[in-house]
Parts: structure tokens; C-alpha cells; sequence
């Protein structure tokens, strides 16, 4: 019981090293969590965003929108058309389901001795779940907001996601 006890906890231990989804600028490196942002053209840029394990897809894509929100009011834009975008799943793994296996071998020796043995192991996905990328490709504009679909005020969007209030 008291192994038992010891696997639980180390086990969850491991669990709550998980990414955390936080908004902040990636690190660069493959998988990390955060935004990434360059200019492809006057007025056009391509903003990703990368959640942590388990993240929904409704808060990454919120974040990839915020990012656009912010870099189009840095440049001195007020709105944004969203032009394409692309959704990515990173590590989707066993779906967090528990997995069991069974095993059995056997084995003569050179004298009179035999065996037979059986395992059985079982696994479990700790990583929260897969993790998303979703991807925006963008062109600003200044002046007022088109009433066309896929376009944002720049402004409302860092006011309501930027403050939570549209999660």
C-alpha cells in the first residue's frame, strides 16, 4: 500500500510540471508556450500563439487574436481583417486515456529449471492533454472599422480578451 501511495504522489508530481498557458512571447523554442509575430509587409503580419498541454483551443485562438490586437495598435492601425488562419495540434499522445498492457514469456534453463512469468504494466498521460498553435495572417488598417466579417476593432479586442473578460 504504502508503494502504491509513493507512485500516486510521484505521479503527481509529474502532473503539475505540466506547461501552464500563459500570455507571454514564446521562447522560441520548438513547442514552447507564447506568441510569436513578424511583419511580413507594410500593414500585413503573421501572429501565432502556442498554448500548454490542455489548453482549450478557444483561449489559444483568443490569444492569437489579442497578439494581432496589440501589434496593430503598435504600428498605428486601429483595426484588423483576419485574412487566413490555421489551427495546429502538437503532441496529441494517447488522449489522456490509461493504457494497459499484458505480458508473458517463458524460459528453459540448461539444467532441469523452468520458468514462466506474466506481467502486466499500465501508463498514464499526464501532459493535460494535446497542445494547440493557431496561426493568424493579418492586414491593418486605419480609420474606421469595416463592418465586413473577420475584421476587429484593435481597441475592443485588447479591452475585452486583454482584460479576460471574453474568456
Amino acid at each position: 500500500m504504502k508503494r502504491v501511495l509513493i507512485i500516486v504522489a510521484a505521479s503527481l508530481s509529474v502532473a503539475a510540471c505540466a506547461t501552464p498557458t500563459v500570455y507571454a512571447p514564446s521562447t522560441g523554442a520548438p513547442a514552447s508556450v507564447g506568441f510569436t509575430d513578424y511583419r511580413i509587409e507594410t500593414g500585413r503580419y503573421r501572429v501565432s500563439y502556442t498554448g500548454g498541454g490542455g489548453a482549450p483551443m478557444s483561449q489559444v485562438a483568443d490569444y492569437a487574436l489579442l497578439r494581432a490586437a496589440e501589434v496593430a495598435l503598435r504600428d498605428g492601425y486601429d483595426w484588423f481583417r483576419v485574412v487566413d488562419r490555421q489551427d495546429r495540434t502538437i503532441g496529441a499522445g494517447a488522449g489522456g486515456r490509461p493504457r494497459m498492457s499484458v505480458g508473458v514469456g517463458s524460459g528453459g534453463g540448461w539444467g532441469r529449471r523452468s520458468g514462466v512469468s506474466v506481467g502486466v504494466g499500465t501508463s498514464f498521460d499526464l501532459s493535460g492533454g494535446p497542445a494547440y498553435s493557431h496561426t493568424l495572417e493579418v492586414m491593418a488598417g486605419k480609420g474606421a472599422v469595416p463592418k465586413d466579417r473577420d475584421v476587429y476593432d484593435a481597441r475592443d479586442i485588447v479591452r475585452v480578451i486583454g482584460r479576460g473578460e471574453g474568456r
